[in-house]
């Protein structure tokens, strides 16, 4: 980090004397005080805990000086109306000292994926730092700002959403040249009064960037009232495009209309091409050789993966996509996994669980789910909740007798062990499931389970 404290304290409008503190250099700065080293500045944030109680303890463990928005005395600090809001002016100022360029990247789904694949492409030519984790909110994309190595050439920086406003916010901080919105879907749709405020929402990245940037949006009507004016758009889509997919147990191939050399992701789904399709586009666009992109795609690490093939104690393949769920990366989901040949002799099976966080949509949504199950393509369908019985309903009348079933998850009723042990009893070694569910419905228990035979 190559900041003073007498510097900081001009960024964020420190109220006190700074004068009376030495202008140390600092070597880092942390709001969690068990972090601290030697050096460092700590930023005392309000969460279930009040940072400032641990003050003492970060000046312990090596801390030279502290944010405060009390007066510490003779303790070297920065007197601050508001600890949080000086990390994200710090943050501010701190991209424009080192004069990086940011690349910006947000979405209902995909976003921490196409992130990875960004930052992997443009570390082939420039030194690249992204979003650590899921550091991609107030507090987490300043924070990724500050520990940025000091011969940063490009930032690659996550941009999350839980309220209207939150990428407006972030966008402000950051003002990103280039910036990516991966898809509108129905992600925290229980906290956003309809699918066009969450696209509002995600299209505030937009917000700050220069005039002449860069904005890579999807093919999707939704977002046209949002669009900004004054930068360049291109369409996934329609501008850029897949072509020539082809899709594997465990990866794909496919080309894009920009690019002559074909691509090879070593994961599978046509919903990872088109992230692909899009770290590809915004390498190109910064300078990166199409062999150079080609190669770290072949060779791409995520920052997780959670869709992860696994295999069940009989042998059958186990699809796990259980951290999360909304109904946009559901059918994604479904699409690739009913697009993977069978393997001989083996029934392809769903396990679908509740999505959550979709209000008062929730059973609309679930049902709607019908149009990614084909009777023609899947063997069984076991579905699991209290919302997702409205896809049930649905489903029995299009499937043959006894291939659809249901579980309860009530508040007094849970058959989670019930739909494991109907599971295990009709599981062969050649069969292949997926199980997509909310990591609340605990669909991991499941998958455990069957990956140690233990029913």
């Amino acid at each position: 980090m190559k900041l003073t404290l007498h510097e900081i304290a001009q960024v964020v409008g420190a109220k006190n004397d700074v004068a009376a503190f030495d202008d140390l250099p600092l070597t880092g700065l942390e709001f969690d005080s068990r972090k601290i080293v030697s050096g460092h500045l700590f930023v005392p944030l309000k969460g279930a805990r009040d940072g400032h109680d641990f003050i003492e303890t970060a000046f312990e463990n090596g801390a030279v000086a502290t944010f405060s928005e009390r007066d510490l005395g003779e303790l070297p600090h920065l007197l601050v109306d508001n600890c949080l809001t000086a990390l994200q002016e710090l943050a501010s100022y701190y991209i424009d000292k080192m004069q990086v360029e940011v690349i910006a990247v947000t979405g209902s789904n995909g976003k921490t994926t196409t992130k990875d694949m960004i930052a992997q492409v443009l570390a082939t030519t420039y030194k690249t730092y992204k979003t650590q984790g899921n550091y991609n909110n107030e507090i987490g994309l300043p924070y990724t700002v500050l520990q940025m190595p000091d011969d940063t050439e490009k930032l690659v920086l996550e941009m999350g959403q839980d309220r209207l406003g939150d990428i407006a916010l972030l966008s402000k901080i950051a003002r990103p040249r280039l910036s990516v919105v991966t898809m509108i879907g129905e992600a925290h749709l229980e906290f956003f009064s309809s699918r066009a405020k969450i696209a509002e929402g995600k299209m505030q990245i937009a917000d700050h960037m220069p005039d002449g940037g860069l904005l890579i949006v999807p093919d999707d009507e939704i977002i046209l009232p949002f669009l900004p004016h004054h930068q360049t758009i291109i369409r996934a889509g329609q501008d850029i495009q897949l072509t020539e997919l082809v899709e594997h147990k465990e990866s794909v191939d496919f080309s894009v209309n920009f690019m002559a050399k074909r691509l090879h992701l070593p994961v599978t789904g046509k919903y990872n091409a088109t992230n692909a399709m899009l770290a590809a586009y915004v390498g190109k666009e910064l300078g990166v050789t199409e062999e150079a992109i080609v190669t770290s795609l072949a060779h791409l690490v995520l920052t997780r993966n959670r869709t992860e093939w696994k295999k069940a104690s009989n042998g059958a393949d186990l699809l796990s996509d259980v951290y999360n769920a909304n109904p946009t990366a559901m059918r994604l989901i479904l699409e690739t996994f009913s697009a993977i040949p069978k393997n001989p002799g083996g029934q392809k099976i769903v396990v679908l669980a509740d999505m959550k966080e979709l209000g008062t949509a929730s059973f609309d949504l679930h049902a709607q789910m019908m149009g990614s199950l084909d009777p023609k393509v899947l063997d069984r369908v076991f579905l699991y909740g209290e919302d997702i019985r409205a896809l049930y309903d649905q489903a029995v009348s299009i499937f043959p007798a006894g291939r659809v079933s249901h579980f309860t998850k009530t508040k007094n009723l849970d058959q989670l062990e019930e739909l494991t042990q109907a599971l295990r009893a009709v599981l062969e070694p050649a069969d292949q499931v997926l199980f997509k569910g909310s990591n609340s419905m605990n669909l991991s228990h499941a998958v455990e389970v069957l990956e140690a035979g233990d029913v």
